[in-house]
């Protein structure tokens, strides 16, 4: 039987979320429904109220979660009821053309539900990233369901659902940082830090991190940062070669969305260094104006992370392992827990960069 329960809806693009009653199907095959424990406060869920990705309104925000599985829809088997699980937005089909050359990180036609959560008066909602996890339970495709760790605390583990392992992947996967490189971080919100966090447990060295805000770069040096740049003070190119002998960073993460940050980062590299931008721009931001003999004579790479070009299925177990061992701190990036009700102003927080991730908790 279908059930009803209470969720986080964006009804229109810039107006205040609401709280309302939802009704969530049972699952049909290769679904399941999962009770959610707990869910991040992401800036794309933000973007997503404020029109910068899509105008499917209304939308039923969330998608950083974690919770227990509640019933299997038809040939699922990869899940069961009662197991503790991490959503994820890239449930891999196995059949496109990036899965069919050994690539699922990339995966071009990921699953999502095929039946619709509703409204109470019949009308369809748009789950955020295929998710919609503001919510007591929710619907997803069995693949967006990764089985962790039971004894991980929900608030932390399910950011490894969009930023933490975005911010992680673009370090560690798409970067490739390695031992002993040099790693410049712009932008030390929640996925900037996790870039951070990945390059520490990679052994990177200098981790450079770069923002305009002092209590961030705080965050940072937390989170294993070596050296911090207020680029309100000093110019963060010249600052970033200064620590690095003259050369620049061997990699540079570009964690804001910004196009004059983008061109910072760039410049920030040393010869044939790689550049990461896995910040989200909006629809109407353009490339920097980089002359193209300066892309061509630097050589080396610019690449978008999607993602942090992460397998669900291989990197959220192992990343629940270390965090249990002590060993990666995604409990610290949890910066307050809040109930369902207080996602707007949640809002507030994120937009004044007095918090890395409110997370709402369900009881």
């Amino acid at each position: 039987m279908a059930s009803t329960v209470r969720a986080v809806v964006a009804r229109s693009v810039k107006a205040p979320v609401t709280v309302q009653e939802i009704v969530v199907p049972d699952p049909g095959p290769g679904e399941v429904t999962v009770d959610v424990a707990a869910c991040g406060v992401c800036h794309t869920d933000l973007h997503y109220r404020e029109g910068g990705i899509g105008d499917d309104y209304p939308y039923l925000l969330g998608h950083e979660a974690a919770g227990v599985v509640e019933a299997v829809g038809p040939g699922v088997t990869g899940v069961e009821p009662g197991d503790f699980v991490v959503l994820n937005w890239r449930a891999v089909c196995g059949e496109c053309r990036a899965c069919r050359r050994g690539r699922p990180q990339y995966c071009f036609a990921t699953h999502n539900a095929t039946q619709k959560m509703t409204l109470t008066d019949g009308t369809a909602l748009s789950p955020a990233l295929g998710i919609g996890a503001f919510a007591q339970r929710t619907l997803v495709a069995a693949g967006q369901a990764t089985k962790v760790d039971p004894a991980a605390d929900p608030a932390a583990a399910g950011l490894l659902g969009c930023g933490v392992m975005a911010g992680f992947g673009a370090a560690v996967h798409t970067g490739g940082v390695e031992l002993g490189d040099s790693i410049a971080v712009f932008g030390c919100g929640g996925g900037g830090n996790a870039a951070i966090a990945g390059a520490a447990l990679v052994g990177a060295s200098p981790i450079i991190a770069v923002d305009l805000d002092p209590a961030k770069l705080a965050w940072a040096v937390g989170f294993g940062a070596t050296h911090t740049v207020d680029a309100s003070k000093h110019d963060p190119v010249e600052a970033i070669r200064a620590l690095t002998g003259g050369f620049g960073a061997d990699v540079c993460i570009e964690a804001v969305g910004n196009p004059a940050v983008l061109e910072q980062a760039f410049f920030a590299r040393d010869l044939a260094g790689t550049v990461v931008q896995v910040g989200v721009p909006t629809p109407d931001m353009a490339l920097p104006a980089i002359p193209m003999i300066e892309f061509f004579g630097r050589g080396g790479a610019l690449k978008p992370s999607w993602y942090g070009d992460c397998l669900p299925s291989r990197d959220f177990p192992l990343l629940v392992d270390l965090y249990l061992q002590g060993r990666f701190p995604l409990g610290d990036f949890v910066s307050e827990r809040i109930g369902i009700d207080e996602v707007e102003e949640a809002f507030r927080k994120m937009e004044r960069g007095e918090v890395l991730r409110s997370v709402v908790v369900f009881a």
